[in-house]
């Protein structure tokens, strides 16, 4: 009973350790451009937010982040 309790423990923290880094991965892009102060953060962010499920949008989002 106790080793079921601690596995399911340990699984759910690992569960969302991966999800947390998911979304720090998807979102990426938009925190590059907020870090850097550009001028089109927001449509980065928009971008990212409603496009970035595919990975063109995802790719665009980043490369528009990175530019200079």
């Amino acid at each position: 009973m106790l080793e079921g309790l601690f596995g399911f423990f340990f699984a759910s923290i690992f569960g969302l350790i991966s999800f947390f880094l998911s979304l720090v991965i998807y979102f990426l892009p938009s925190f590059i451009a907020f870090a850097s102060k550009r001028r089109n953060a927001l449509a980065i962010f928009l971008l990212n937010f409603l496009l970035g499920w595919t990975f063109i949008g995802w790719v665009v989002a980043l490369v528009w982040s990175v530019k200079k």
